[in-house]
Order: C-alpha cells, then sequence, then structure tokens
C-alpha cells in the first residue's frame, strides 16, 4: 500500500519508506508506525490512548515520549506544531491527520520480497495495529531482565548483571538471533505478555527468570517460552555459591542454545568471552560500574561517568587482569575527552590513557568482542580509521549478533556513511529501542550523503532524548543551515553554546570528529559555520 499526500509525499507501506519526490526520508520504526496509523485513520479524530494502543500495543508511554514522537512525525512532513497543516491536535479530544491522502494497493507479493530474513522491522495492518516483525530464518530468542527476588531494591544491579551475561554469551552463537540488550531490558517491570514481546522484537522464544542473592547464596530460575504459544519449552532453578554465578550463566545460555540450534559447533560451545574475575566481588563492582555507565549515556551527566569510573577501578583495584573492567575505564577516558567535563576534554593525555588501557583489555581477553569494538572507538578518535573497521569487524566475527552503534561513527568519519545506514538499519533489528545518540550518528550518515532532509527526523529524535549531548544540536544545526531553515538553524547552535560555552568548529568539532576525506570534513562544517557557530 502507497499512500500519496502533500503534493510530493509518498508513505509505503510494503518498503517502510517515506519519500518527497525522489528523497528518501528516514524515519525511526514508531514514528513512521505513528504517522501510518494516522493516515489509515484520517476519517477520524484518534485519542492518545488508541494511540498508544495501537503503536505501542498499550505499554506504558509517557507525555514527552508520546509528544516527541508527533513532533517528529511533524518534522519528516514539513508541518510544525504552530502551523499544524497536516497533523493536527484537537485540545482534549486527540490527534488528527487533516491532509488528502489516496492510496495505491499494490501485491502481497511485493511485500514478501521486501522481507529478507527478517530485517524488515514492523508495519502496521489494515485494522492499525502493529503487525510482528518477520522472524529470522534462524531460531531466534530475546532475554528479558531477570526478576530481582532479594527483597531489596540496591540488589537491581546483580540481577541485570546476570541478564547481561547471559545475552552476551547466547549471542555469540551464530545460529542463533540475540535481541540485544539495550531492547531486552526495555521490558522491566511490570507484567508481560510473551506473545506481545515475541511481536515487538521478531522473536520465537523469549527467556525470563529470576535471581534471589542472599548473602554468599544465589538462587538462578530461567524459564524458555515459546511466544507464539506461550508454552513453556525449559526450566530449571540453580542454588549455588555467589562465586559460582558464571558457571551458571554459562550453563544457562549452553542449555538454551542446545535446545535452540541442535547443531551447534562444540568448538563455539567452550567458554572463551566472559573470564571471571578472580574475585566475585570485583564483578559486583563491574555490574554497579556498568550501571552508572548506563545511567551516564542517556543523561549525559558528569557525575555519573565519574561514579563508573570510581566502580571500575575498584574492580580493577581486586583484579587487575580483569578485561571487561579494563574496558570500561578505558570507555570513560575516551567520554571524557570528548566531552566539556573537565581537564580531560580534547586532552591527548586522556586519549592515550584510554588507548593504552584498551589495547590491555585485548592482550588480557583477544576474544572479548566488546573489548575490540571499544579500540576501535579509540581508534578513530586518533584518526586511524582503518584499523578501526578492522577491529569492528573483529568483533562481529567474534559475536555474529554484537551490536554497537559506535559502528556507525566510526563508517562515518571513515567516509563510508553508505555503509553506516545499512549497519544502523541491521542495529536496528537487533536493538529495536535503541540509544539516543545512535539516531544522531545514524542522521549524521545521511547527512554526509547529502539527503539533509532525511538525516532531519532522526536527529530530532537524538536531540529530544539527549538534549545535553552538544554533538547532536551540532549536527541538527548543520542539518537545518544546508536546508535554509537558518532560524531554526541558530536555536540549535545556541544549544550547542549552552552545552559547552567554549565550542568552536576548529577547536571542538575538528578534534573530535576526524574524519579520513577532507571534503566530508568540509562538507560538515561548512553546515556549522551557516548555522553560526563559531570558527574558532
Amino acid at each position: 500500500m502507497i499512500f500519496f499526500f502533500d503534493e510530493d509525499y509518498a508513505l509505503d507501506t510494503d518498503r517502510r519508506e517515506l519519500r518527497r519526490g525522489k528523497d528518501l526520508i528516514c524515519l525511526a520504526p514508531r514514528v513512521f508506525d505513528l504517522l501510518e496509523y494516522l493516515i489509515r485513520n484520517r476519517d477520524r479524530v484518534v485519542t492518545k490512548d488508541q494511540l498508544i494502543a495501537a503503536v505501542w500495543r498499550g505499554r506504558i508511554v509517557s507525555e514527552s515520549a508520546l509528544t516527541t514522537r508527533i513532533n517528529a512525525v511533524r518534522v519528516a512532513i514539513r508541518d510544525t506544531g504552530k502551523e499544524q497543516r497536516l497533523v493536527k491536535t484537537l485540545p482534549r479530544k486527540g490527534i488528527r491527520f487533516i491532509g488528502t491522502a489516496r492510496e495505491d494497493v499494490r501485491s502481497a507479493s511485493s511485500t514478501a520480497a521486501n522481507r529478507v530474513n527478517g530485517n524488515m522491522p514492523s508495519t502496521l495492518q489494515p485494522d492499525g495495529l502493529p503487525a510482528p516483525l518477520a522472524i529470522p530464518d534462524k531460531p531466534s530468542v530475546a532475554v528479558l531482565p531477570f526478576q530481582n527476588m532479594s527483597g531489596y531494591q540496591d540488589q537491581e544491579y546483580f540481577s541485570d548483571g546476570v541478564t547481561e551475561d547471559i545475552i552476551t554469551e547466547l549471542s555469540r552463537f551464530s545460529e542463533l538471533f540475540v535481541i540485544a540488550r539495550n531492547s531486552s531490558f526495555q521490558y522491566r517491570g511490570g507484567s508481560i505478555d510473551i506473545r506481545q514481546v515475541g511481536r515487538e522484537l521478531g522473536v520465537r522464544y523469549v527467556l525470563e527468570g529470576s535471581v534471589r542473592h542472599s548473602g554468599k547464596r544465589i538462587r538462578i530460575s530461567a524459564q524458555l517460552v515459546d511466544s507464539s504459544t506461550g508454552v513453556h519449552r525449559w526450566a530449571e532453578h540453580y542454588d549455588r555459591n555467589v562465586k559460582e554465578v558464571f558457571s551458571v550463566q554459562d550453563e544457562v545460555a549452553h542449555t538454551v542454545a542446545a535446545l535452540l540450534a541442535a547443531h551447534v559447533k562444540r568448538a563455539e560451545i567452550e567458554r572463551t568471552l566472559l573470564k571471571p574475575p578472580v574475585n566475585w566481588q570485583a564483578y559486583d563492582y563491574y555490574l554497579h560500574a556498568s550501571r552508572a555507565l548506563g545511567f551516564f549515556l542517556s543523561s549525559f551527566k558528569a557525575e555519573e561517568l565519574y561514579e563508573a569510573r570510581h566502580r571500575f577501578d575498584k574492580s580493577l583495584s581486586i583484579d587487575s587482569d580483569y578485561a571487561r573492567a579494563t574496558v570500561g575505564t578505558s570507555f570513560t577516558y575516551s567520554i571524557a575527552y570528548v566531552q566539556a567535563f573537565d581537564s580531560d576534554h580534547l586532552n591527548r593525555d586522556a586519549l592515550d590513557r584510554a588507548y593504552a588501557l584498551a589495547r590491555r583489555a585485548i592482550q588480557l581477553d583477544p576474544n572479548l568482542a566488546e573489548g575490540h569494538s571499544h579500540l576501535g572507538n579509540v581508534l578513530r578518535l586518533r584518526g586511524d580509521h582503518d584499523a578501526a573497521i578492522a577491529e569492528f569487524e573483529r568483533a562481529m566475527t567474534l559475536n555474529p549478533n554484537f551490536t554497537d552503534w559506535r559502528f556507525v561513527a566510526v563508517l562515518v568519519c571513515a567516509g563510508q556513511s553508505r555503509r553506516a545506514v545499512e549497519v544502523g538499519q541491521a542495529n536496528m533489528r537487533l536493538d529495536p529501542f535503541y540509544p539516543p545518540f545512535a539516531s544522531g550518528w545514524f542522521g549524521l550518515a545521511h547527512y554526509m550523503l547529502k539527503k539533509h532532509l532525511g538525516a532531519l527526523p532522526p536527529l530530532r529524535e537524538c536531540v529530544s532524548r539527549a538534549p545535553n549531548w552538544a554533538a547532536g544540536h551540532a549536527w541538527l544545526a548543520a542539518t537545518y543551515a544546508q536546508l535554509g531553515r537558518f532560524e531554526e538553524a541558530r536555536d540549535e547552535a545556541a544549544e550547542v553554546l549552552r552545552i559547552n560555552p567554549n565550542y568552536t568548529i576548529e577547536r571542538t568539532q575538528k578534534r573530535v570528529c576526524l574524519f579520513k576525506h577532507a571534503k566530508d570534513a568540509a562538507h560538515l562544517h561548512d553546515g556549522l559555520r551557516r548555522a553560526s557557530l563559531p570558527q574558532r
């Protein structure tokens, strides 16, 4: 089905594309579904509850999140909240698409031809509800956050860590399709409909469980459920000493893998990725640090970055050879180099420290996928583009289900923005609830391809979800400027200077975003200058 509206727009529901003339406009999956639902129901006003029920399947959605998606729809179709010429908000009633649209029905075979290997996101059915994501050909699984049954909220980090490690371990099996941690963790808390999870994430199986941690003892329970039928395929519980948590994670992962992939190679069953620390307390500090780092990547608050570094350092003080904690510490220094928090900002010593720690992590555990990807990101910051790509490709060889949005950044800076878009789309399938900076780099990839109109929606999404990330505002400012929307460009430039008053194109942008090709750098810097950001 194709909907034509506003003279030159075409919404292709089979291909999941929005086009304006010949230009392809990039839309996040939920934004696409929201626009499609409004157009399909253009003959009436739809309430916010109806939107949430149709697009989010009744999941809890905040008022700000819904407003952000509606604004993203308006940006994509060149509408505004003030003008409301196509999408109108009726106070205390709801939302309505008021433009004129006509339909062009295409054959069902067209849809089938474009659903390849489960990489195509969901679309809305004729009844207005999201259709399920195509199930991949190989066994697919999502691991939901294990419930913390310890009775204390401050123990939640431990159950999260157990869940994350099982996801990482399962991801190593090339025979499996494993949803990324970020998307799985969107289902934390509350009652969960397994069929809904399978529908939204496009997986056949769901692994859920619980962790009870008391003193030196742990009980881990796990069950594997067929999301299409709700039938339990396997269940087990383990009562162990807390020091045995790693062997339990192994056992759960390998049992599930054996159930889902009958022909898993024996070589892949051998544990090589997650070498446990000598002392489980080092692991405990690592889990605390990882949680703090996750908070930082949403808030961009300096204190959460420093808390993460402190916890990683505590972990390494107990086990100096713990590769994963070494990676985490390196990551905090690379962030501090980029972000304008303190004297580490654009300080070569901080970048050298990040590099040295990343190299050490690889020496400690050559098979740690996240170690190779982080080293690749540090190499990007050093301007070693080919080596950076090689490290990410090594990470994906080690872990076929590995997702790290920084690979998009590496490819953009290396002048491979077309591939960056493809990698970003593949990551969206494994991680439908991607982090905010992911949409920023995805938008920049479109900008570097000179698809400025297509860059606008993901960049708008980025700044709405991460308002304190200066880079997102800078790239959005450049995009507006290239589109001739200079007032909006100057507004975004003001946000950049609010976050980092010392920002300049020469001193900041050119040093944190090194391009392999001068023409790419010139294109971005031209947009930044036209947006009135200071040159020096």
